[in-house]
Formats: C-alpha cells, structure tokens, sequence
C-alpha cells in the first residue's frame, strides 16, 4: 500500500479508539503499534504526528503518546463586518484600484478531489520529481560548513555564477538575484519597474499569475495579441505610443498558455521597440528546462543578447523540480538592479541559505543532467500521447499549435461553446481542466481551455482523461449524444 494512505488509514483507526483512553492516558507503544497493525514505524510516527497536529493526542519524546486533554469550548463568534469598510476605503484614492484576486492562479494550484484526473495542474507529478537526488542535496547542503547562517542578501556567490553562465551574454554573477520562485521574482520586478496606476503591456493572452499580480499593485494590464510566432512587433510598438507604457511581460520561450516560441527575426525588433519607448523587457524565462526531447536547440534568452538593460530576466527551477523548491533568479544590468535588490530585502529578506545550498548541490551533481534528460522524454511521450487521443476522441476543438517544450497544450473550443458549463462537466466527469479566460486581461476572441499532461501519473491516464472529456463534450446543454464533426476545425 502506498505510504501515505496507510498513514491516513493508521490515523483514522487511531483516531476512533481515542474514545478508551481518559484524557492523559498513555496510548499503546510504537513498538505495539507496528506489530498489531503491520505497518512500518514511520507509518506509526507519522500517524501520531498527524493526530498530533489536530491537537488529539500529545507526544513526549521517550514517554510516548498520550491522549490529549479535552479542547476549551470555542469562543462565540467575532464580528469582523467593520473590516469590508476599512477594505474598501483602503484603495479608494488609487488611479487603478488594487484588486487581489488569486482565482486564475489557484486553478492549478488546487488538487482536484481523489479519482478526478488532473490536466489543471502546473507542476511535474512526483513521478517525475527527481526526489531522491532533491533529498541528497538537501542532506548533504545540511552538513556544508556555515549552511545555517545568515546568507548574503544577493544569494551565494556560487549560486549567482551558476545562474548566470545558465543565462550567458554579457550576464555576470553581479547582476543576478536570487529569489524564492518565479512569482515572489515577478512581483519584484513589476514593482520596481512600474508605478501604482501606470499601464504595463502583457502578452494576450498570458499568465493568470502575472495579470494577479498587476492588478494587486494597481497596475493596468493592456493586452498585445500573440501568434505562432510569439508577441506581435507592429501592434507592440502601436501599444507603446498609444499608453506610454514603460514596461513590457513577455515569455518567449514557450509561451504560457500558447506554446508559442518567439521568432528569431522578432527577437531583435521586440528589444529595439522597448529601448526606442524607453522601456523595460520582463522575461520570464519559466520553463527552458522542461523542453522536450525533440525540441532542437533552443534560442538564448533575451537577455544574453541584450547589452543595454532593457531586459530584467526571471528564471526559476521550480517547474524544473517541485513546487517547493522555489529558487529562482532576478537579473537585470544598470540602476535597476539597487532598487530590484532594495524591494527584494524590504519583501523577503533573503532565501534560506540551506535551499541555497541544496541548489548548488543539486545543479552540480551527476543526477541533474540525468534528471533533464528523463523529463525531457517524458514529456515528449506525454505531449504525443495527449495530441493523439485529442484527434482519435476530441477532434471538435482547434489545436493551432504543439509546442516542443512547456507542459500543456491550448485548445481553442468550437463558436457558442460555455467554457464554464464545459469546465463544470469535466469535473463532474471525472477530469480537471483549465479555463480560457483567467488568461485573458481583456475580452477572449474565443473560448478556450488549457490542458496540462505533466501533472498526471503516465500516457494511461492522459489517454482516459480526454476519453473522460469527450464525455463531458456530449454533455453539454445543445449537443446530440454522439460525437459531432469528423475533421478538427482550423
């Protein structure tokens, strides 16, 4: 049985026994415990930890387990009603009003309920997690000399340089931060680069993340449209002129949700408009480390070919890893970089020097290349598996493009199709899937869903999935029974 179900099952025997025991008495030993239900003795710790975090039980280090006393009877309940005015008259004076809204980005941070089969989420399953080298790192990280101390506010040297041979171009250890995930690096950079009440140019559509965190310091995202080819010049240079934006957000490798990879012949244009407008490039450069096997070499960054600053580049290992092992980078050259670092430690301080540490360990073993490798082929066969069950069970949606590298792909729904009823049958299908909309600032041109194949345990369940949403599609409100159209659209 899996470790982590036969703690919940240990815990919830434990639990509906708690009843023979007065408060204060002593429950059976570990030792008991493991030979009366046949499992491990970290299964038991962990069991006993768990009931001890719900304040049932009490553990004292070589006296055992003890039934916890009976819990104080709950206060009665607060008013709090006073806050919705202090809220509301909290961004009355602001030119764009603050407006924290987390929904997009928790769609794929939610787990879906047990059985529903998840193509919302945003990160590698743990089958593909390279857990064990992650733990050895940290173990050995542990025991480096000084790898509890203060570290310096910037990040380790070593781990500066190491971002910044990764990056190349005149990059250099100097100008790179490190900092706790792509998130925590983008909201830096928006705030330093742009005022609250400013318009800040996006990539329609994009990330629901980075339009969150627009919106949170009241800026105003204005949308330039993407195509196969990445952010559009002519219509990037009319937005410019048109709101004197000084700041631009863009993926240009992979673009989340489009797959699309920056043109060559653009790359060059897209920099040259920004430093004719007077403005800064942000890169989130998030997921250069999930390409796929048979993606070819794979363009710079931005900001190796970028010897002005216009770029301030943000690159991450999470996705690369696990969502908690948030490291990642902020670079950028000239002035920007004092008021970058000044928000930085005003905000977080500095990353704990032991996942520093862990990092520097990790990137420097043998098992980092082999890991890259093995993601890089499974994906490849997760994306093949998907594209080949969309055409066999779904052909009605468009699939414009498959992109070599990222972790999803972008579906565009056929005309009068609810992108919210098709959502809300999924899940009652048994499948989790991603809304078009969050990823829109403005009005979408079509509905649209987003479907992740990194998040699932094999190609078996990619292919029962989308079986699972063809289900759905039959269902919805207006549809015959049968499939519908014989060729896919676009």
């Amino acid at each position: 049985m899996h470790e982590g179900s036969s703690v919940g099952d240990l815990a919830d025997k434990l639990r509906e026994e708690l009843d023979r025991y007065s408060p204060g008495g002593k429950l059976p030993s570990s030792r008991a415990l493991v030979e009366r239900f046949r499992v491990s003795p970290v299964t038991v710790s962990r069991a006993l930890a768990q009931l001890a975090a719900e304040g049932l039980v009490v553990t004292r280090p070589g006296a055992g387990a003890f039934r916890a006393q009976p819990r104080p009877q709950a206060a009665a309940a607060s008013d709090t009603s006073w806050q919705e005015v202090a809220l509301s008259a909290d961004g009355a004076a602001d030119v764009v009003p603050r407006s924290v809204d987390a929904s997009g980005v928790l769609v794929s941070l939610a787990a879906p309920p047990p059985g529903v089969i998840e193509f919302n989420g945003g990160y590698l399953h743990p089958c593909l997690q390279p857990e064990r080298a992650m733990a050895a790192a940290l173990s050995r990280a542990g025991r480096r000399p000084g790898a509890w101390g203060r570290p310096p506010m910037e990040g380790l040297p070593e781990l500066r340089e190491w971002f910044a041979r990764q990056i190349g171009g005149p990059v250099t250890a100097a100008g790179v931060l490190v900092t706790s995930g792509g998130q925590s690096a983008l909201t830096t950079a928006l705030r330093a680069l742009a005022p609250p009440g400013a318009p800040v140019l996006v990539e329609s559509p994009t990330y629901p993340g980075m339009l969150a965190i627009a919106r949170a310091a009241g800026l105003r995202p204005v949308p330039v449209p993407v195509d196969a080819d990445g952010v559009r010049p002519a219509l990037l240079a009319d937005a410019f002129k048109a709101t004197g934006a000084r700041v631009l957000v863009c993926q240009p490798l992979f673009q989340n949700p489009t797959g699309a990879v920056l043109a060559p012949e653009r790359r060059g244009e897209v920099l040259r408009i920004a430093r004719e407008a007077g403005a800064f490039v942000v890169e989130d450069d998030f997921v250069r480390r999930l390409v796929h096997e048979d993606a070819g070499p794979l363009p710079r960054p931005l900001a190796a070919d970028d010897p002005d600053g216009v770029v301030v580049h943000v690159c991450s290992l999470t996705k690369a890893t696990s969502p908690s092992f948030r490291v990642s980078a902020l670079v950028a050259h000239g002035p920007v970089l004092e008021r970058l670092r000044a928000i930085q430690v005003v905000d977080t301080f500095f990353v704990p020097r032991p996942l520093q540490e862990a990092t520097l360990e990790l990137v420097g073993s043998p098992a980092w290349p082999r890991h890259l490798r093995a993601v890089s082929a499974a994906l490849r066969s997760r994306r093949e598996a998907m594209t080949a069950a969309l055409r066999l069970h779904l052909p009605e949606p468009a699939l414009p493009h498959v992109p070599s590298g990222g972790y999803h792909l972008w579906l565009r729904l056929p005309d009068g199709t609810s992108e919210s009823a098709l959502t809300a049958a999924a899940l009652r299908a048994g499948v989790a899937v991603t809304p078009g909309r969050p990823y829109f600032s403005a009005e979408p041109p079509a509905g649209h869903l987003r479907l992740s194949f990194a998040a699932v345990a094999g190609t078996g369940e990619i292919e029962e999935g989308v079986r699972r949403l063809r289900t759905a599609f039959d269902d919805l409100p207006g549809r015959p029974g049968q499939r519908a159209g014989a060729h896919r659209p676009g």
